[in-house]
């Protein structure tokens, strides 16, 4: 195999098998005789240029982001409090 750009120009054919999502990359790398690291790399760096794979997220962004979720659960639990007390209410204001 020899390396044209960032392209990888091979007589082997590719085979297809290998879109199995049990398989592991380490698995996989084996059968195709290179290195694990290098087709992780290369999982990553298709993933990303199609779309499926974010960028993790900065250290603030993850701050603020489990700030908001701790929000959002206090929030909830408001809620389902408020919505408890609700028919209580009704009954106080209907019985007397």
């Amino acid at each position: 195999m020899t390396a044209t750009g960032n392209r990888l120009a091979s007589s082997a054919p590719v085979r297809p098998a290998h879109r199995v999502a049990s398989a592991s990359v380490s698995q996989v790398a084996r059968e195709l005789d290179m290195s694990s690291e290098t087709l992780r790399t290369w999982v990553r760096r298709h993933e990303h240029e199609e779309g499926r794979r974010d960028e993790p997220l900065p250290v603030d962004e993850r701050a603020r982001l489990k700030e908001l979720e701790r929000r959002n659960r206090e929030l909830e639990m408001e809620v389902a409090f408020l919505k408890k007390g609700v028919p209580r209410m009704r009954e106080a204001a209907c019985g007397s």
